[in-house]
């Protein structure tokens, strides 16, 4: 059987001891200033693990949407863009998501019905791509096709948000 010792100065102690006080009181500062502010769809967000959770995710971005999917796919994400990928790309580059990260992977597509989109007279859809329970990417669509823009809740400022028109993307049903 071993015994160490070892002696602290009261002096360095104290220091230590102020050190990990303020390291403390300055996660707790950054936790209460963040704690009132809707979750980021630029992260990538860990734990989606349920329908539950998802609703979760997305009533956090400030969205209600319908209690079930309309729709969840499977999409396999190609190992090489093509130039009709490239408008799809930035438009998650843009959010924060790096679906080239992604490269030949299978991931799930869950759509909603969106019930508070501002001022649209037609249908419109809010989609997560979700990989091994994180978000990793997303979009906002008219189902006609006629727009399509990230996750963030349009600037509510304008009388009628006039989202950006819909990139290209490929034709494919089963990629992305």
């Amino acid at each position: 059987m071993f015994i160490v010792t070892a002696r602290i100065p009261k002096k360095r102690l104290l220091s230590g001891a102020a050190v990990l006080c303020c390291c403390g009181l300055t996660a707790v500062a950054l936790a209460l200033a963040l704690g009132g502010k809707a979750v980021s769809a630029s992260a990538e967000v860990k734990r989606i693990k349920s329908n539950d959770d998802r609703l979760a995710y997305l009533s956090g971005l400030g969205w209600q949407v319908s209690e079930q999917p309309i729709a969840t796919e499977e999409l396999l994400i190609p190992e090489e863009f093509d130039d009709s990928y490239q408008g799809y790309l930035k438009l998650q580059a843009d959010q924060g998501f790096d679906l080239t990260q992604y490269r030949g992977k299978r991931v799930k597509r869950y759509t909603y019905q969106l019930t508070n989109y501002p001022s649209q007279a037609e249908p419109v859809q809010i989609a997560l791509l979700v990989y091994k329970n994180r978000v990793v990417g997303g979009q906002i669509q008219s189902s006609s096709g006629s727009f399509l823009h990230g996750l963030a809740m349009p600037d509510g400022s304008a009388a009628s948000p006039q989202p950006s028109p819909a990139p290209s993307l490929p034709a494919a049903t089963n990629t992305i």
